[in-house]
């Protein structure tokens, strides 16, 4: 509503965040959604429902969404190993139609290539991945709530971080007094607190009245007390003077007020403003008797910046995450604190800079949809967001965000928003999300990157072998032994140790292909010379050619996992506990099967065990390929 008459303070806090009041005199503006702290007004009301601030915030908490990163890489998976796959089957029944051969003992073939293509396991693996780090990240006082918030952490290159309550305590205190000439800062805070109202429970009265507490003052014992008016911009009080036992008059306000009803020295503007540029509001107090009212000092209240903030937001930074404040602050308050906090001082305008918002270290004056839309305007850019926030008004930009993270102060719409609800104060729980967002990640690479050679080199090693030598180098029937056995193993990743990256990461499923390319390709060339082998000197019968290629196929699985777990070498890593069991097991399980003649016709154990040293030795070799092509 329009304010046409009247003084009040206002606390915006479920708008702003900013708890403190403000003035707001005829012609201002009140939103819905704020407080009246004290005063009184006639208005009228210009806007409701979904057309006021308060209405659009809890619409757009409704209407919020990111994308679903993982279904876009799933999608861009399946396009790859379907599109190899097309291209082999077509190849293959072009061959056999020009052999003249009938194409319908093809067709379980084409059935067991889409079973192993698609990958069903894929969302299982990024569930467990996510909820084995969540558990962890609980024990670190990081609660999970959205577990798909923890994969999207890994990517997040931009941090947008609320100032009140996250780099602040949210807490009003005197961050400074200044006694004029011929007076002291005791007796300074000690006339201002027989000012203050502590019924009221104010924040600024509240301030006072413990600093005068934590210097162990003595407060004044007050005859007479005119509460805070909006109108004037003062408190009053009336005390007894311990010297002469006369009646003191003070006043308690807005230092332009002060200063037209009090004697104030030649040098109190400049003190006055060289105060205010810290961003701190500043109260000025008179005392004397009626008609010879002097000042005596100036006091400074802040919200004071939390003492660890400066250093989370080094760590933070530390991991590549570039960090913008946002705040619905002033901007002299809030490029203040950001100084102090070490993120600079180039703030934005919320009309004209939000189109190129990594150019600035923050924004002020920030409505909930305004945030929003910041978040969004990243989101654009190509941006992985991570959002900050406690109060009503960040919840949209919570929900919005890939990465919401609501703190310990948090409200409960802010936490019911957000993806992740840090229990302990500050942000030392984001550094943990990144870096077990990070972890996942690398498990993860390592299933899709594992997934694709595995797909590639069992789709190129049926047709071509096929073409070759007029049969399956391995039957369909183990054809799906294999595949369970493999996403078995896959699952256990998501238990595996990795290595943690000091910049943001990326899928980029071109640079993920062509390293499972390259690796099954490795393989191909291997498994072809053993063909040859087997079949022009060996002279081995088609059913033990098949239970060898079978253990082929899973011993170069197995092997493939480790080779792609680290840029490194593939021993420079210990892996999980689990995933030496999956994989061991799978080795053992092939060999038994292979050389006990389940499901197959068995094949010398002796020739198994030099296919698996051969397979040990390209592992070694596809090893250095695989550090050069990371390398890149």
């Amino acid at each position: 509503c329009r304010i046409e008459g009247g003084t009040v303070e206002v606390d915006r806090a479920a708008l702003t965040g900013e708890s403190t009041p403000e003035s707001r005199n005829e012609g201002d503006t009140l939103y819905s959604g704020s407080t009246i702290a004290r005063g009184k007004v006639t208005g009228t009301v210009t806007a409701t429902g979904t057309r006021s601030y308060f209405g659009r915030t809890a619409e757009l908490v409704r209407t919020a969404s990111s994308a679903s990163h993982l279904e876009q890489l799933l999608f861009a998976v399946v396009r790859y190993l379907v599109t190899i796959d097309a291209v082999l089957a077509v190849i293959l029944a072009v061959v056999v139609v020009w052999r003249g051969e009938d194409l319908l003992p093809l067709v379980p073939f084409f059935l067991v290539l889409i079973i192993a293509t698609v990958p069903v396991t894929m969302p299982a693996a990024f569930m467990v991945a996510n909820a084995v780090e969540a558990r962890r990240l609980a024990n670190q006082g990081v609660l999970v709530t959205g577990l798909s918030a923890v994969q999207e952490a890994a990517t997040m290159d931009v941090l947008c971080i609320d100032k009140t309550g996250t780099l602040t305590r949210n807490q009003q205190s005197v961050a400074g007094i200044t006694a004029l000439p011929g007076e002291n800062e005791d007796e300074v805070l000690a006339w201002a607190a027989a000012a203050c109202d502590e019924m009221k429970q104010g924040q600024l009265d509240m301030a006072i009245l413990d600093a005068l507490r934590r210097r162990g003052g003595i407060p004044h014992i007050r005859e007479q007390f005119i509460p805070f008016d909006p109108a004037t911009k003062l408190s009053e009080a009336r005390v007894r003077s311990d010297n002469d036992g006369l009646s003191v008059h003070i006043i308690l306000g807005s230092p332009v007020v002060v200063a037209l009803l009090a004697e104030s020295p030649p040098e109190f503007t400049t003190i006055q403003q060289a105060m205010a540029v810290s961003g701190a509001r500043i109260l000025a107090v008179a005392t004397g008797t009626d008609g010879h009212l002097r000042i005596r000092g100036l006091l400074a209240l802040a919200d004071a910046l939390r003492d660890d903030a400066a250093a989370l937001v080094r760590d933070i930074r530390a991991l590549g995450i570039r960090i913008i404040m946002v705040t619905g602050d002033t901007v002299d308050t809030a490029r203040v604190i950001s100084r102090q906090a070490g993120l600079g001082d180039r703030f934005g305008d919320a009309v004209r800079d939000l189109q190129t918002p990594l150019h600035f270290d923050g924004f002020a004056n920030f409505y909930p949809e305004e945030k929003f839309r910041l978040v969004q305007s990243l989101q654009q850019m190509g941006c992985i967001v991570g959002m900050t926030g406690d109060g009503v008004n960040d919840a949209p930009a919570l929900k919005q965000a890939e990465v919401g993270i609501a703190v310990q102060t948090a409200s409960d719409v802010a936490k019911a928003a957000a993806q992740v609800v840090l229990t302990h104060p500050g942000l030392d729980g984001v550094a943990a999300v990144v870096s077990g967002g990070r972890r996942v990640f690398r498990r993860m690479l390592t299933w899709t990157i594992t997934k694709i050679a595995r797909t590639v080199e069992l789709a190129a090693l049926l047709t071509i072998g096929y073409i070759a030598t007029g049969f399956f180098v391995t039957p369909l029937v183990l054809i799906a032994v294999i595949v369970v056995l493999n996403d078995v193993v896959t699952i256990t990743l998501a238990t595996d140790r990795s290595w943690i990256t000091s910049s943001p990461e990326r899928w980029n499923v071109g640079d993920i292909a062509r390293l499972g390319g390259v690796l099954a390709a490795g393989w191909l060339v291997l498994a072809f010379m053993i063909l040859w082998f087997v079949l022009t000197r060996l002279q081995l019968p088609v059913p033990q050619i098949q239970a060898l290629m079978f253990a082929y196929l899973m011993y170069t699985a197995q092997m493939t996992i480790y080779l792609s777990r680290t840029p490194g070498r593939c021993w420079s890593l210990r892996p999980g506990r689990f995933v030496v069991l999956a994989t061991v097991g799978n080795i053992i399980i092939a060999t038994v099967l292979a050389a006990g003649g389940f499901l197959m016709t068995p094949v010398s154990l002796t020739l198994l065990v030099i296919m698996f040293a051969l397979v040990l030795l390209a592992t070694l070799l596809l090893d250095q390929i695989k550090i050069w092509l990371f390398a890149r």
